[in-house]
């Protein structure tokens, strides 16, 4: 009876645990591709560049150099650097 209940609860917390983290993920997904394109047109890139991130291994690697690189200098056409935006004019 013992391994049976172990087996049942242990069942039980794995099909909790899983659901837990699909719904998380389904919450996530869109603001994480916000934030991936706002950076993206930090750097002067369109959000269609995510798509790289579907090439293996080259992709990613493109792809995490452009969201580590530092943001355009002044304004690009997305918008002005935010950087500069939080710091108060003289």
């Amino acid at each position: 009876m013992f391994v049976l209940v172990h087996i049942i609860i242990s069942i039980v917390i794995f099909i909790i645990g899983n659901f837990a983290v699909g719904l998380y993920g389904l919450a996530i997904i869109i603001p994480a591709f916000a934030v991936a394109i706002r950076r993206l047109h930090d750097t002067g890139r369109s959000g269609w560049w995510l798509l790289v991130n579907c090439v293996p291994i080259i992709g990613w690697t493109i792809l995490f150099i452009w969201m580590v690189k530092d943001s355009d200098e002044g304004e690009n056409q997305y918008g002005p650097n935010p950087k500069e935006t939080l710091v108060p004019s003289e």
